[in-house]
């Protein structure tokens, strides 16, 4: 049986969910077994893949980043699975969406609240270009698990895993798999 090709990507968000990836612990070598890892903050890998069985997706969509690489993203993916509440819902991400357009949101960070030299870091590279509101994932792109949770327990991200990996559909049903927070 060949291996499942994993990614894993942090998109607008705290990566509070990928530490939470990490707490697998001793299950992460079972799942080294069966997956192969193509993508992920944890790997140099610079360009998204083709073929991807299943990615990952924590954060919200916050950039044009984000925005270009979740379609590329959806579109090289079997599963996309929005993983963690930022993903599932905007969460905290989202909480700039009430102060207005990106314009207002790079003052009140680098003008507003900096003492000795506000400035707006504008150039290239420095700060990817805000999108006009941070979306959830599937805002934009369809999604086909969602695994909410600030983070996922490590708990909750091996009972999704362990039925990825052994072809089984996921059925997030109980306190366990769908509490958010």
């Amino acid at each position: 049986m060949s291996k499942l090709r994993f990614a894993s990507v942090w998109m607008g968000g705290c990566s509070g969910c990928h530490m939470s990836f990490l707490d697998l612990d001793e299950f992460l070598f079972d799942l080294a077994d069966k997956v192969e890892v193509v993508y992920s903050p944890v790997a140099d890998v610079k360009t998204y893949p083709e073929n991807v069985d299943v990615c990952l997706v924590e954060g919200a969509i916050a950039n044009r980043d984000n925005l270009e690489l979740i379609h590329t993203i959806r579109r090289n993916t079997r599963v996309v699975a929005a993983f963690g509440d930022c993903a599932v819902t905007g969460n905290v991400t989202g909480m700039r969406n009430p102060l207005g357009g990106p314009e207002i949101v790079l003052d009140v960070a680098y003008r507003n609240g900096q003492v000795l030299r506000p400035q707006i870091p504008d150039d290239e590279g420095v700060v990817p270009p805000l999108v006009p509101k941070v979306s959830p994932v599937h805002v934009v792109v369809p999604v086909d698990l969602y695994i909410p949770g600030c983070p996922p327990s490590a708990k909750r991200i091996r009972a999704v895993l362990e039925r990825v990996v052994a072809g089984q559909p996921v059925e997030m049903i109980g306190r366990d798999l769908l509490k958010f927070g």
